[in-house]
């Protein structure tokens, strides 16, 4: 009597385990099922952009706008092709004091695209004229007027830079095209008066060793 309990005892034990074991597996493969359905209805991340704006560009090579680094940053890292890359890039060299080769870098586009690329360097050039600083900004301005001749504030700051380096001839030329684009009385227009009326005087800044060009190393003897 007592076997017969015992093996009715394990017999149940036994059904047990087994019903137990399969409710786990039952319920690991619904759980299962359902992460793989939630993974095929999850969209994939989109691809990054690849690529670089010529603004983005020079705000990471503006640092680098200087004479001894820019042409070799410039080398390994160019900037985005297009009219808006090469007037970054010519902006880059312009700062750099590089004026001949951010000329030429101009030049090397489509006859079409000079234009838009020199509208790009003004940009860049006038915060530079506007903080006061027209030595600086006066060279990327004549520059800028290769390409776009009644830029009236272009003429503006290539008039003052040139006034202050004593290149009255220039200067004059540049603050009389301004004046008869520009209407306004404000401080620009008076600054521009007050600087022809002293080169009719003859009482204008002596003429700068340092015109507005880029001046190439003397060779010794």
């Amino acid at each position: 009597m007592n076997r017969l309990l015992y093996l009715a005892g394990f017999a149940y034990i036994a059904m047990c385990a087994t019903l137990v074991a399969r409710a786990v597996r039952d319920r690991r493969a619904a759980s299962g099922a359902v992460v793989a359905v939630a993974h095929t209805r999850t969209p994939a991340p989109p691809v990054p952009r690849t690529g670089t704006s010529g603004e983005q560009w020079f705000a990471a090579m503006k640092p680098y706008c200087n004479p001894v680094e820019v042409e070799v940053r410039t080398r390994y890292t160019p900037a985005p092709a297009g009219s808006e890359g090469a007037g970054f890039s010519a902006a880059c060299f312009a700062l750099a004091g590089k004026i001949e080769r951010a000329r030429t870098i101009i030049d090397d586009m489509a006859a079409g695209d000079r234009g838009a690329a020199a509208n790009v360097l003004f940009n860049v050039a006038h915060p530079v004229a506007d903080a006061g600083d027209d030595r600086a900004s006066g060279p990327m301005m004549e520059l800028v007027l290769d390409y776009w001749p009644n830029n009236y504030m272009a003429l503006y700051h290539a008039g003052m830079s040139e006034f202050s380096l004593g290149q009255t001839a220039l200067a004059d030329k540049h603050l009389r095209g301004f004046l008869s684009m520009y209407s306004e009385a404000d401080g620009f227009a008076g600054a521009a008066k007050a600087a022809l009326a002293k080169i009719e005087a003859g009482t204008a800044p002596a003429p700068d060793v340092k015109p507005n060009a880029e001046r190439e190393p003397t060779a010794r003897p």
